[in-house]
């Protein structure tokens, strides 16, 4: 009975000790197993697209084959072919490097439209929570006040006080944007301000400001990040909009929404190509943003945060 009992607890033991590194690995996979469970097959999927077209955007240089702004008369309206996998445009430019190379601004500007909106709509969220009173009511005026601009309309009014290019676009974008995300986030950063955690830090005497960083902001960054990455296709609409327009980036550069906007003459002679990928470039990019922030947020319906 007594060698019984040792083998069965040397076998518990062993078992314990086989079963111990497994479970420290497990438990280092959980937060990548944990977001992939929260975004789904669908997330996971859209994730990855958009770290596609980051790659793309980022080795441009080295992957597309030709100069995007190689000019060649004498190979206009060329179709697929090998030497030219997509085909060329009105002016002999190569269809992939400029579709290759137009990632760069056409994620540039997006990019800079939700860094900027998140900034600010951070900082007017967390300095209406934190005072409240006055200050919360002057915020939320100023909001309602920025409400009454359609962001395009306001982005166009920039340009043409200033001047065209993807900066002015991409920052007067941001202004429209901030009330939606300000909005959302002094929503969640007034429930914070409530907890006894905050009540606890103001006794000790840390400072307003600290509190905010070191406590409050850190509990509200996956709701930034959450409309930060919603906002990305709103705003890549939208300065394609304005690119297909003539206001945001300029001929010759490479940018989605101008290619649309060039391939227009070309759509007519029968050559839709350039419209038709620059086009299914933004459909594809604006649906990965879409998907993977409407499962980071835990909801099935998009829009601004």
């Amino acid at each position: 009975m007594s060698d019984d009992v040792n083998t069965l607890g040397g076998t518990t033991a062993t078992s314990a000790a086989e079963e111990a590194p497994t479970a420290r690995a497990t438990g280092r996979r959980n937060p990548l197993r944990r977001l992939v469970a929260r975004v789904g097959i669908a997330g996971t999927i859209a994730a990855a697209v958009i770290a596609l077209l980051a790659a793309i955007a980022i080795l441009a240089p080295w992957i597309a084959p030709y100069d995007p702004l190689q000019v060649d008369l004498a190979a206009t309206y060329q179709p697929p072919s090998a030497q030219h996998l997509l085909g060329t445009d009105n002016s002999g430019r190569d269809l992939l490097s400029r579709l290759i190379w137009g990632a760069r601004t056409s994620l540039l500007g997006p990019f800079i439209v939700v860094t900027v909106t998140a900034v600010l709509g951070t900082v007017l969220a967390l300095t209406a929570a934190w005072f409240g009173g006055r200050v919360d009511d002057l915020v939320s005026r100023l909001l309602d006040l920025l409400f009454a601009f359609p962001s395009l309309l306001l982005a166009i009014i920039v340009i043409a006080l200033y001047d065209r290019g993807l900066l002015q676009a991409s920052l007067a974008l941001a202004v429209g944007f901030t009330p939606y995300t300000a909005r959302v986030l002094r929503s969640v950063s007034l429930r914070e301000r409530m907890q006894p955690y905050i009540a606890s830090g103001e006794i000790q005497g840390f400072s307003g400001f600290g509190i905010c960083v070191r406590q409050i902001l850190p509990n509200i960054t996956p709701q930034i990040l959450t409309g930060a990455t919603i906002n990305f296709g709103s705003a890549m609409i939208e300065l394609a909009a304005i690119s297909f327009l003539g206001l945001g980036v300029q001929p010759p550069t490479a940018d989605w929404g101008l290619m649309v906007s060039s391939g227009q003459a070309s759509l007519v002679k029968g050559f839709p190509q350039q419209s038709l990928y620059a086009g299914l470039m933004i459909v594809i990019t604006v649906a990965a943003f879409s998907v993977l922030g409407e499962r980071l947020g835990g909801r099935k319906a998009g829009g601004r945060a």
